[in-house]
C-alpha cells in the first residue's frame, strides 16, 4: 500500500496459513492485564480491527458477551472462523470480512476496539475518527505491539537462534534490496506516530500498559518457515513460481544453522496503549 492508501488486496496474499504456527505468541499474562485496566466482566462487545487469523480476538473473547473480528484479507477470516470453531467459541464470535475504512457497516457499538499491531496498514485518521463514533461513552481503543524498548536478557540458549540476518538476506537476493509490501515497496518502512492521530479523533490518553516477554521459546524448522512465509513483506504470492526455491533455500539455510531443527528465541514483551472515549 503506498501513500495514497489504495488499499492493496495482495498485501498477505497466501499468509494466513502460516499465520497461527509462524507468529510468536502474545506476551504470557497480556489478556489478565488488559481484563483488569478495562475491567472485563464477561458483558460487553470487543472490535479487533484487522484481527488476522483471530489471534487477539479469541485470545480475550472469554471475556465478552460478543467479539467481532474484522480483517481485509478473506483468507484471515476463514481461518479465524475455524480457530473459533476449534475453540468453541463460534456462538459469541463473528467474522466480518472488510477493510477497517468501510466501518462502521452497522455493526453496532462497543466497549472495546482493538487494533493489534494493524492500525498502520490503514488510513488512519478517517478510521480512528469512525472507531471513535463507534466506541461507547467510556469505551477503549487498544493499540498493541510489541514491546520495542525491553531490556534483552542474556546467558546462553539451549537451541541456536534463528538465523535472522541470514534470512533477511535470501528475503532480498530474491525479492530485491527494498522491503515489499503487496504490489509496493516500503522504502521508509511503515508510519508511526499514531498517538497524534488517535488525539485527533478526541480521544484520551494515552495509557501504557507493559507485559515483559523473555520466555525463551522452541521452534522447529517449520515455525520458522512459517513465520518468514506470514509476513507481508515475504508473503508467499511475492515469490511466485520461486517459491518452492525460496523455501528450499531457506530450509537448507536452517539446516546449516541448526542441524537438529530445532532454535530458540526470545519471547517479545506487548505494549498495549489505551485511549478511552470521554464519557458523555
Amino acid at each position: 500500500m503506498g501513500d495514497d492508501r489504495r488499499w492493496d488486496d495482495t498485501l498477505f496474499a497466501g499468509a494466513a496459513p502460516y499465520y497461527a504456527r509462524g507468529r510468536l505468541p502474545y506476551a504470557p499474562g497480556l489478556a489478565e492485564v488488559l481484563a483488569r485496566a478495562l475491567r472485563l466482566d464477561g458483558t460487553g462487545r470487543l472490535l479487533d480491527v484487522g484481527c488476522g487469523p483471530g489471534t487477539l480476538a479469541l485470545e480475550l473473547a472469554d471475556r465478552f458477551a460478543e467479539t467481532v473480528g474484522l480483517d481485509a484479507d478473506a483468507d484471515m477470516v476463514a481461518e479465524a472462523a475455524r480457530a473459533a470453531d476449534r475453540a468453541g467459541l463460534a456462538g459469541r464470535t463473528r467474522w466480518v470480512h472488510a477493510r477497517a475504512e468501510q466501518l462502521p457497516l452497522g455493526l453496532g457499538a462497543f466497549d472495546v476496539v482493538a487494533f493489534a499491531q494493524s492500525f498502520h496498514w490503514m488510513d488512519r485518521d478517517p478510521v480512528a475518527a469512525t472507531v471513535r463514533g463507534m466506541l461507547r461513552p467510556g469505551g477503549a481503543l487498544v493499540h498493541l505491539s510489541d514491546w520495542k524498548d525491553e531490556p534483552r536478557p542474556v546467558g546462553p540458549l539451549p537451541h541456536p537462534p534463528v538465523p535472522q540476518d541470514g534470512i533477511d538476506a535470501l528475503v532480498r537476493r530474491h525479492l530485491g534490496p527494498v522491503r515489499r509490501a503487496g504490489r509496493g515497496l516500503l522504502p521508509n518502512g511503515t508510519p508511526g506516530g499514531e498517538s497524534l492521530v488517535y488525539a485527533r479523533a478526541g480521544l484520551l490518553g494515552p495509557e501504557r500498559l507493559v507485559v515483559p516477554g523473555g520466555r525463551t521459546l522452541e521452534r522447529d524448522a517449520d515455525e520458522v518457515v512459517s513465520g518468514v512465509l506470514s509476513l507481508s513483506s515475504s508473503a508467499p504470492h511475492l515469490f511466485g513460481a520461486r517459491l518452492p526455491l525460496f523455501e528450499g533455500e531457506l530450509r537448507a539455510l536452517l539446516r546449516e544453522t541448526s542441524p537438529s531443527g530445532r532454535f530458540s528465541v526470545r519471547q517479545p514483551g506487548s505494549e498495549a496503549v489505551l485511549w478511552r472515549r470521554p464519557e458523555e
